[in-house]
C-alpha cells in the first residue's frame, strides 16, 4: 500500500498504538486533568446548587473521603485482576495458535479501554481526595468538599462496573479461535480492498527516459530488521530532485541485514551522501513485521494458525478449515485487487520501480506452505481442494486460474 501509510510518523504512531500501555497511560492523564478541572468547577460554582435537587445530598468530609478511598482502592485492585486475566488469555492464545497473535491482543481496544477506565478512575479519585478538607484542618479554613467532583467519582465507579461486565464478555470472545480467525480475515480483506481503491484513484506511474544516466549507486541498510513501510511519494520527490530513477530491491516485510541493498539509484551524476541518507530514511526498518504495507503478514497469520492446528499436539482440523475458508476469501479479493507489474516501454523506466507481488506469490505462501500439512487430514485436504477449485472458477485472469489449478493438482498428488 502507498499513501499516508508510508510516512515514518504514521509508522511510529502505528507502533505506539500496538503498545498495551498507551491508552491506559492516556486515561491516567485524562483522569488527572478531569480531577483538577472538576475541583476547580466546584470552587467556582460552590455547593448551593445541591439545594435545587431534593434527591441529591452533599457529602461531609469524612463520608467523601471514605467513598473516594473505597473507589480508588477497588479500581486499582480490579485493574490488577484485569491485567492478570488479559495476560492469561494472551498466554493461552499464543501457545495454541501462534505468537503472532500477541500483537492482536496488545492492540485490542477493548482490553486497553478496560484497563484505562480503571486506571483513570483511580487517578481521578486520588486527585479529588487530596482536596477534601475538614473544618479547622488548615488553621481557620472552613470545611471543603468538592460535591460535583465527588458525584463524578460515583459516576466513574458505576461506569467501571459496566466496563468490567463488558470485559468479561469481551475476553471470552477474543480468545475464541473462530473469532480470532474471522477478525484476521476481515482485516486482511479490508486491507486488500483499500489497496484496490488506492490503485483506482492513483495517478499514472511516472516514466522517465533510461538515458537519464547509467551510473548506478546502491543505498544499503544501516541496521538489521524488517522493512515496515516504504514512502513512495518521498522516493519520487527525491528521484525527481536528483534527476534519477530508483529500483527498489526489497519489499515491506523483507528482513534486511546491515549492508543489504535497499534500492538502486540510476542517474548521470554521483549521489551525494546527504541524498543517500534521505533515501534510506524513506524506508522504515523495525524489529518485527507489521501489516501497514506488508500484505503477506495477514496471509502468514492465517497460514500459521492452520499449520499449528494440524500439528499432532493440537490436532484441530476444524480450525484449519476455518483458516482455509478465510484464506480463500482473501485470495479472491487479492486476485481482483493486486496491481499488475508496470509494463516498461522501450527506452523508458518507472520513476520508482517496485518489486510487486504476484497472485502466484500469495498462493505459494498460503496453500503452498500448508500443502504437506493439509494432506495429513482428509477433511482439511478436501476443504483445501474445494477452495482452490472454487477460486479457479471465479478468477478473472487465465494465468491466475492456471496457478490455482496447478496448486490443486500438486495438493491432490501429496500422500498423507
Amino acid at each position: 500500500m502507498k499513501g499516508f501509510a508510508g510516512f515514518p510518523a504514521v509508522a511510529a504512531l502505528a507502533r505506539l498504538r500496538d503498545k498495551y500501555w498507551f491508552l491506559p497511560a492516556m486515561s491516567a492523564f485524562v483522569g488527572l486533568v478531569a480531577g483538577i478541572a472538576m475541583v476547580a468547577l466546584d470552587i467556582a460554582v460552590g455547593s448551593d446548587w445541591l439545594g435545587r435537587f431534593d434527591t441529591l445530598h452533599g457529602s461531609r468530609p469524612e463520608g467523601a473521603r471514605a467513598m473516594l478511598s473505597t473507589i480508588a482502592g477497588s479500581t486499582i485492585t480490579v485493574a490488577g485482576v484485569v491485567f492478570s486475566i488479559t495476560l492469561a488469555a494472551v498466554t493461552y492464545a499464543s501457545g495454541q495458535h501462534g505468537p503472532r497473535l500477541l500483537t492482536n491482543f496488545a492492540r485490542d481496544r477493548g482490553n486497553q479501554l478496560t484497563l484505562g477506565v480503571f486506571v483513570g478512575t483511580y487517578v481521578y479519585c486520588l486527585i479529588v481526595l487530596r482536596t477534601i478538607r475538614s473544618a479547622g484542618e488548615e488553621g481557620q479554613a472552613p470545611a471543603f468538599v468538592p460535591q460535583i467532583a465527588v458525584y463524578g467519582a460515583l459516576l466513574l465507579a458505576l461506569a467501571s462496573i459496566a466496563v468490567l461486565i463488558y470485559f468479561f464478555h469481551h475476553v471470552t470472545e477474543t480468545i475464541h479461535i473462530n473469532n480470532v480467525v474471522a477478525r484476521i480475515g476481515r482485516k486482511l480483506i479490508h486491507t486488500l480492498h483499500e489497496q484496490d481503491q488506492e490503485k483506482a484513484g492513483a495517478d499514472p506511474v511516472k516514466m522517465v527516459e533510461r538515458k537519464i544516466g547509467t551510473l548506478e549507486a546502491d543505498v544499503r541498510a544501516a541496521r538489521p530488521g524488517y522493512v515496515e513501510t516504504i514512502d513512495h511519494s518521498e522516493l519520487s520527490e527525491l528521484a525527481t530532485e536528483h534527476g534519477a530513477y530508483i529500483r527498489l530491491r526489497c519489499r515491506p516485510g523483507d528482513f534486511v541485514q546491515i549492508g543489504t541493498p535497499l534500492l538502486t539509484v540510476v542517474s548521470g551524476n554521483a549521489l551525494p551522501p546527504k541524498a543517500s541518507g534521505a533515501l534510506r530514511a524513506a524506508l522504515t526498518i523495525g524489529d518485527r513485521r507489521t501489516d501497514l504495507q506488508d500484505l503477506r503478514f495477514g496471509f502468514d497469520e492465517l497460514t500459521e494458525i492452520a499449520i499449528r492446528a494440524l500439528s499432532p499436539g493440537i490436532n484441530d482440523p476444524f480450525t484449519a478449515i476455518a483458516c482455509i475458508d478465510w484464506l480463500s476469501a482473501a485470495l479472491l479479493e487479492c486476485e481482483k485487487s493486486i496491481a499488475p507489474a508496470v509494463a516498461e516501454a522501450p527506452g523508458l523506466a518507472p520513476l520508482v520501480q517496485t518489486l510487486p507481488l504476484t497472485f502466484s506469490d500469495f498462493v505459494a505462501v498460503t496453500f503452498g506452505r500448508m500443502r504437506q500439512h493439509a494432506a495429513t487430514e482428509g477433511s482439511v485436504k478436501a476443504a483445501a481442494l474445494a477452495a482452490l477449485t472454487g477460486l479457479a472458477a471465479n478468477a478473472t485472469s487465465p494465468a491466475d486460474t492456471s496457478v490455482l489449478l496447478v496448486e490443486a493438482a500438486q495438493l491432490e498428488r501429496v500422500e498423507p
